[in-house]
């Protein structure tokens, strides 16, 4: 059999003459294409890491931004905590010395009550007495014994304003 006459020889050439022909073109036409896309998933890739690079920048700064919240606050309640510390005290003080005011606001009323009892018994006293000296005296002591207790009561009068 005769090689010129078997169709795949033919499919062959014809193959074989199309890549000749127009190979150079299809190539030229896929490399073209690979090389676009090539270039396309370069441009991507570039702007992905510039993404990422700025995606990690961001995230030191919310880090570092977080961290100083943290140290902020801690400050925050460290101040707190002191500045309670002393209203506190103060709060104490306050309480104490008001304790202290209203002691001696009732010293000075138990003083005053007491003074005004022992006024009130001095002069109970001193009416008693005096009644007392009028009855005798109504009773007719006589003259002389009159004047001489009358004299002996003026005479301890100084004694009896010092005793009081």
């Amino acid at each position: 059999m005769h090689l010129f006459a078997e169709p795949e020889f033919w499919v062959l050439v014809s193959f074989v003459i199309f890549f000749v022909l127009f190979g150079g073109k299809l190539w030229g036409g896929i490399t073209g294409l690979l090389d676009g896309r090539a270039k396309s998933v370069r441009t991507e890739l570039e702007a992905v890491q510039r993404l990422r690079q700025e995606a990690e920048t961001m995230l030191a700064d919310a880090q570092r931004a977080r961290t100083d919240a943290l140290a902020e606050a801690e400050q925050v309640l460290a101040r707190s905590r002191v500045e309670a510390a002393h209203l506190a005290q103060a709060a104490n003080a306050e309480a104490e010395a008001s304790a202290r005011r209203r002691e001696r606001l009732a010293l000075d009323r138990i003083a005053a009550a007491e003074k005004a009892a022992l006024d009130d018994v001095r002069q109970t006293a001193a009416d008693i007495a005096t009644r007392a000296a009028a009855r005798v005296i109504g009773q007719g002591l006589g003259e002389a014994r009159e004047t001489a207790l009358l004299d002996r009561a003026i005479a301890d009068l100084p004694r009896a304003l010092r005793a009081a």
